[in-house]
């Protein structure tokens, strides 16, 4: 048996598209996304809603409803293996064992009819062949590890008795019951007030440096990347327009798409009587996307060559891609302005 490359990514995504038949015709909601997610590795992926970061991990964890939906093609190799490619039996032995995932809305990924200690154990007695008894105190100890006070009691109780903040733990939990290689976190602090939200990053910091988790952090609030994510996939109708590292996106964004969602963030060091800056127009109908760049309707700087070629993603430095013309725009004025301006030998 082949060992495992510790230096390989633990998942390597290549042009995955992702489409849904509807009554306004095909929407092709996911269109050629790759990356890679390493080992220990916290990958964020934001963009407005309808930018496709969720379907994208709906489609690796199987769970894309079909029809209307399919996954036209693409790769996705998780440890040596491609989950697209697999039975549903084989994903169904990955998901939730190697594969965990916290879901946007708790109240409607718990089943209200199920105690919270019968949707936890239903994990680990399927995927690890607990005992009811051991698959019971397996339960309490992650209540108690995500910070639920008397776990044991709180077995018996419902959905509904619990707080968003609390059922979103529970959530948390569930996806790390069976210590899964993978966590998926589909905007885990959503409805949550900022309190809430910072304790549930600060868990997921903390369980994933216990434990190595590698982490898909899917959320629309670059101030939640910032803080803990190692690299981010900015998604827009789609499509990557643009991946770099946390420090890299921040101090030398390239996209226009990036730049709009940075200048829509409140920051402290801003006159705060200053309107906050919003990207004008609607993200495009999936429906009927523009042709050439998806994003020159709404962009301050298209040019002609946007309205009827589409950028590819191209590498601008170690770790940056970007997918837009006006890197070669500039990249051309700089050119020009060296080559004009005299040399130090011609001085």
């Amino acid at each position: 048996m082949t060992e495992p490359n510790p230096s390989a990514p633990l998942l390597s995504v290549r042009d995955l598209h992702v489409s849904f038949q509807t009554d306004d015709g095909l929407i092709e909601a996911v269109r050629g996304v790759s990356f890679d997610l390493a080992r220990g590795e916290t990958l964020g992926i934001v963009g407005e809603s309808g930018s496709g970061k969720s379907v994208t991990n709906l489609a690796l964890m199987g769970v894309i409803p079909t029809p209307p939906g399919r996954i036209d093609q693409g790769k996705a190799n998780f440890d040596g293996h491609d989950l697209l490619a697999m039975s549903q039996s084989r994903l169904m032995a990955i998901r939730g064992r190697r594969i965990g995932m916290i879901f946007q809305d708790p109240m409607t990924a718990l089943n209200p009819l199920m105690t919270i200690g019968q949707q936890l154990t239903e994990v680990t007695r399927r995927h690890l062949g607990l005992s009811p008894t051991a698959a019971d105190r397996r339960a309490a100890e992650m209540l108690e590890m995500v910070g639920i006070s008397s776990p044991g009691e709180r077995l018996g109780d419902y959905p509904h008795e619990f707080s968003g903040g609390m059922r979103q733990r529970v959530m948390i939990a569930m996806a790390l019951s069976c210590e899964p290689d993978i966590l998926i976190a589909d905007e885990p602090t959503t409805a949550l007030d900022v309190t809430i939200q910072a304790q549930i990053l600060e868990l997921l910091a903390e369980l994933q440096q216990r434990r190595g988790t590698s982490i898909i952090l899917v959320t629309h609030d670059l101030g939640v990347v910032a803080g803990v994510c190692d690299r981010v996939l900015v998604m827009y109708a789609g499509r990557v327009v643009e991946q770099a590292t946390v420090g890299d996106l921040f101090a030398a964004h390239r996209h226009p798409y990036t730049l709009g969602l940075l200048q829509s963030l409140p920051r402290l060091d801003r006159d705060q009587s200053t309107r906050l800056d919003a990207i004008a127009g609607q993200p495009p109908d999936m429906a009927r996307i523009p042709s050439g760049c998806s994003f020159r309707p709404r962009c301050p700087v298209a040019m002609e060559r946007c309205e009827t070629d589409s950028p590819p993603l191209r590498e601008l430095g170690p770790g940056h891609a970007s997918a837009c013309w006006h890197d070669d725009a500039a990249a051309a004025k700089r050119a020009a302005a060296n080559a004009d301006s005299p040399s130090e030998a011609d001085r």
